[in-house]
């Protein structure tokens, strides 16, 4: 990608008939109506009821709400129904992801929910997904905590897998934690009338719209880059305007929902969202690039879109590296402006059955890299001290790059 040229090229939003970049979106939607009241920064609602003097007239938003989940007029009535915070947030990402609507949850996970008991409630509880996934969102789909039941395909299954009683397809792209890419356009086809989901964290509307690609849903945990801080944790999903209804009547009835601090923490973060992306993918191409070349690595996994995730096989102990490093934070999570490692195997995808996890190309010596906003010498020479004097890989065994790409892809 040519950061300078492409970097907004094809992601343009539309608001009131004009066109404006994904930048110039990032930190004015959600805010249109600020000058007009009078105000620079969004307001935090902090309330949980609202005053209600026309009971009939309750009655019959309440009323509409049940029948269509459309966002009452006027105030919310009570918080679970909505808050005018976190409808800016909504508005937001929605504006930034090309889709009508963004309902927004209480996490990540609440969010995938949320996507299911809508679909289970129509009947459609079959979902047939592609590996890997989240670890949490593998556990759901495969304990069938929802009452779904799964199929486990590669993308090119898709079709094959379909049933009269499929309610969604689910992928992510880049995949956590290989980094491995869908073609989402051709995985779309393939879905026909079902709708496709696909996360959309490690990539975020910066890099992709799925939605221009065939996606009815795209969901984020907004934890991780929309929020960017790794200090507010909540969920979202893109759609249209249809299936927005149906998630906030879920939203009503099962209490998910997003508290209005996190919206204001959300809407904030999305205002530098090109920025720190921009930011901490050159870091990341540039950490792949020289793990890619090290002895002591024996694959690089980094996506061809680019981004600010980077995972990569040791030839030694990952367990080690972990120990090892200094100014990068051990830990779970990922997306904020300073670089977290976390060993998969162990943590993430801990819950998904062991030989499940390895089909999915997550080994046992994979490390996952969150890559911040730090400079990206201080990066390397942390990385290049918890990697210590470890032997390299025999002669005929090392590889580098995703999927037999040999090389990690250029960056400008």
């Amino acid at each position: 990608m040519d950061w300078d040229k492409d970097w907004d090229k094809d992601l343009r939003a539309d608001t009131r008939g004009t066109t404006r970049a994904l930048a110039t979106e990032a930190v004015h939607a959600g805010r249109d109506d600020l000058a007009r009241q009078g105000l620079h920064a969004p307001p935090i609602d902090l309330s949980t009821t609202y005053p209600s003097y026309d009971s009939r007239g309750e009655a019959a938003r309440i009323d509409s709400f049940a029948a269509t989940g459309a966002e009452p007029d006027g105030p919310p009535v009570y918080g679970r129904l909505g808050n005018p915070t976190v409808a800016r947030f909504e508005t937001a990402l929605a504006r930034l992801e090309g889709t009508e609507a963004a309902v927004a949850f209480a996490s990540g996970m609440a969010a995938l929910s949320a996507v299911l008991l809508v679909r289970g409630s129509m009947g459609l509880r079959h979902v047939v997904a592609v590996r890997p996934l989240y670890g949490c969102s593998d556990h759901l789909l495969t304990a069938g905590l929802l009452g779904s039941e799964v199929t486990w395909t590669d993308p090119a299954g898709v079709a094959d897998a379909l049933r009269p009683d499929t309610g969604l397809v689910l992928v992510e792209s880049p995949a956590n934690p290989t980094l491995a890419e869908v073609d989402l356009r051709a995985v779309a086809h393939a879905c026909g009338s079902v709708p496709l989901l696909v996360d959309n964290t490690f990539a975020t509307p910066v890099l992709q719209r799925p939605a221009g690609h065939g996606a009815r849903l795209v969901l984020h945990s907004a934890t991780k880059y929309l929020g960017g801080h790794g200090d507010v944790l909540a969920g979202v999903v893109a759609c249209d305007e249809e299936f927005a209804g149906r998630l906030r009547q879920i939203r009503f009835a099962t209490g998910g929902v997003l508290h209005p601090l996190a919206g204001y923490l959300l809407l904030r973060g999305l205002s530098t969202l090109p920025v720190r992306v921009r930011a901490a993918s050159a870091n990341a191409a540039e950490l792949a690039r020289r793990l890619a070349a090290d002895p002591r690595v024996a694959r690089v996994h980094y996506p061809r879109i680019g981004g600010a995730m980077v995972s990569f096989e040791v030839h030694g102990d990952p367990h080690e590296v972990i120990g090892g490093v200094r100014l990068i934070t051990p830990a779970v999570s990922l997306g904020s402006v300073d670089t977290l490692i976390q060993h998969p195997a162990s943590i993430s995808h801990r819950i998904v059955d062991a030989d499940d996890r390895r089909d999915a190309g997550v080994s046992d010596r994979l490390l996952r890299l969150s890559v911040g906003l730090e400079d990206v010498e201080d990066l390397w020479a942390d990385l290049n001290g918890a990697l210590g004097e470890r032997a390299g890989a025999p002669e005929g065994v090392r590889t580098r790059g995703t999927a037999g790409r040999p090389e990690v892809p250029a960056q400008n």
